[in-house]
């Protein structure tokens, strides 16, 4: 079942010089509960896709459907960012409900699922804690679930692990494919690391320079025993993955 359509995108910058092309008829679906990264060259517009699918930025032409419907009046899409952005004057608790108040959410149903999601995955001792008492792996746990525990049926992840140092991204990236999974999200994530995308994807799309177009859909596939993002990376195939990528971006001037 197809979760999100991304149809004929265009986005155009004007300015006082004349119009820039940014995005150029970029095109694709995305099946309920897959996962799939976006990576090109440097400031070809990976974020700005993402701000389109969320709704936050309105392309010059082109439509965006999640479950057949415009993302402008979704309230379906959970939307983390390259800093964790907790609120250090409160607590762990306090930052993971803070959406659900905001929304007026605030039900038993959902605070029990929010006590579930912490309990599931080795937080809920940490829920009286404040933000600066914990690693930054955790802090982005932390953030992941507040997106969760909103209900959010498509997840856009933005360079999530990009602030950690790369032994506590590793960690991190496998455990948070771990939750995505177990909580059956769909996902589109941006990032620039090659590795990570091959690791953690069920697909990978790969972006052209300015103005962006699709340049490359690549279907990632491996043996079931290679069942988590740090053991992919064990796996014979991720080599020849990580050379089809990189082939690509280097074509494309990466």
């Amino acid at each position: 079942m197809v979760k999100v359509e991304v149809n004929n995108i265009n986005l155009n910058y004007h300015s006082l010089k004349g119009e820039t092309p940014a995005l150029k008829d970029v095109s694709f679906s995305v099946e309920e509960g897959e996962f799939i990264s976006i990576v090109g060259p440097s400031g070809c517009g990976k974020s700005t896709l993402l701000n389109i699918i969320a709704g936050l930025i309105a392309p010059s032409s082109g439509e965006v459907y999640i479950d057949g419907e415009k993302t402008l009046s979704s309230l379906t899409i959970g939307y983390m960012f390259q800093r964790d952005h907790l609120f250090e004057w409160l607590t762990v608790w306090e930052n993971v409900t803070l959406g659900l108040k905001i929304q007026h959410k605030l039900s038993s149903e959902k605070t029990d699922k929010a006590v579930e999601l912490l309990s599931n995955y080795n937080l809920i001792e940490f829920k009286n804690h404040y933000p600066r008492e914990l690693s930054g792996g955790m802090r982005q746990k932390v953030a992941l679930i507040r997106t969760l525990a909103l209900g959010p049926n498509v997840l856009l992840l933005d360079e999530p692990f990009s602030a950690l140092d790369f032994l506590t991204r590793l960690n991190v990236g496998d455990e948070i494919h771990e939750i995505i999974k177990k909580e059956n999200k769909t996902v589109i994530m941006v990032t620039h690391d090659i590795s990570e995308a091959i690791s953690m994807s069920d697909r990978i799309l790969v972006l052209s320079q300015r103005p962006a177009k699709i340049i490359k859909d690549t279907s990632i596939l491996f043996p079931s025993d290679y069942n988590s993002p740090l053991k992919r990376r064990e796996a014979p195939e991720f080599r020849k993955y990580f050379d089809i990528i990189w082939k690509e971006l280097n074509k494309n001037g990466k």
